[in-house]
């Protein structure tokens, strides 16, 4: 910890919308409490001033320790909180936690918008986490298809019908399918011979907004996956404690992420998920991915969560280790480290060093 107060800045999709068990809420409410200039700001509020410096409408939050999530999402969305319009470029870290799938169907111009306006503020010497320049690169899960292909399931995209009956024939007739763009557990079907029949209805109700992604099924999976947080692109350590948890479909679905009613389970992960984190590790230091979520099974990673990884409520609370107070007090290192290099250090290093 430092004494040396620093300012942050929360993209997120909307304000209003934040919910009292999201991540940015938990770090929002950590920096705050320790006097640091705290806003937040909604990916359809920016505004690039005439003068050539990018500027936003910013929900402030007070300094001050608020007793919990609950509490300070309650004072961010109350009517008497300050909202007004600030100069980005004289905050010190602009952390991205807007989640592009929200946006589908409503404000599909709002996230590239975003990114585009961090790209700017980057450039002027804002530090924006995770680099808005590769982000640009993962709005989609094509991404995943840069990974070593040793880690990663048997994929196919494709609006094709055919394809991914071909796709599904070549691997038993078992498969899972998800819109190319999603979170959250949303529109994931897993085949199998019990539902093989509606396959027609699973591919038309994927494919009628955009691309599907089929992967192949993995038996691992049916226990659960690892959601296992990587910052400056490796495993999250603190205190001994991996930011790891297992977790388990609660329901007949299958589907274990935990906005979709899964359960969560404290682990330590074990040699072949580590070895999964390792592999990853590269590619996520080289695009400047900062903050990341990795959902493994077995020995393979399912997604990577580059936009609005989550779950450090939930490991705080089974574990009471403070990742969020270790995430703060990387940031406040980041900030002194562009100050001692005057600023000559990229965004992409600063990102992960």
């Amino acid at each position: 910890m430092t004494d040396k107060k620093i300012r942050i800045a929360f993209v997120v999709n909307d304000v209003a919308t934040e919910k009292d068990d999201y991540t940015t809420i938990r770090l929002a409410r950590k920096a705050a409490a320790r006097g640091h200039d705290v806003a937040l700001v909604g990916i359809g509020d920016f505004i690039y001033d005439w003068r050539g410096t990018i500027c936003a409408m910013a929900t402030i939050a007070e300094k001050k320790k608020f007793k919990n999530d609950k509490t300070f999402l309650a004072h961010l969305q109350s009517d008497d909180v300050t909202f007004e319009r600030v100069e980005l470029e004289e905050y010190d870290i602009m952390m991205l936690r807007s989640d592009p799938a929200e946006e589908m169907g409503t404000r599909s111009w709002a996230p590239s918008s975003s990114l585009l306006f961090a790209q700017i503020a980057a450039a002027h010497g804002v530090i924006v986490l995770n680099d808005p320049k590769h982000l640009t690169d993962a709005v989609n899960k094509t991404y995943f298809q840069g990974f070593p292909e040793e880690i990663r399931p048997k994929t196919t995209i494709t609006r094709e019908p055919d394809e991914i009956v071909a796709f599904l024939k070549a691997h038993d007739d078992k498969g899972v399918i998800k819109p190319l763009q999603g979170s959250g557990g949303q529109g994931v079907f897993i085949i199998n011979e019990d539902n093989r029949q509606n396959l027609n209805q699973i591919m038309e109700a994927v494919i009628r907004d955009g691309y599907a992604i089929v992967q192949e099924y993995l038996p691992a999976a049916s226990k659960g996956d690892l959601r296992m947080i990587t910052l400056n692109g490796r495993p999250l350590e603190v205190d001994g404690q991996y930011a790891c948890l297992h977790r388990f479909s609660k329901t007949e679905d299958h589907r274990s992420n935990i906005s979709a009613g899964g359960g969560v389970k404290l682990v330590k992960p074990d040699a072949v998920a580590m070895k999964v984190a390792e592999m990853v590790g590269p590619k996520l230091i080289d695009d400047g991915m900062y903050l990341t979520g990795l959902d493994i099974a077995g020995d393979k990673m399912m997604e990577i969560n580059v936009d609005t990884p989550g779950g450090i409520n939930y490991l705080e609370d089974l574990s009471e280790v403070d990742f969020s107070g270790a995430i703060i007090d990387d940031l406040e290192r980041k900030v002194r480290l562009n100050k001692q290099y005057g600023g000559t250090l990229s965004n992409r290093q600063l990102a992960v060093l």
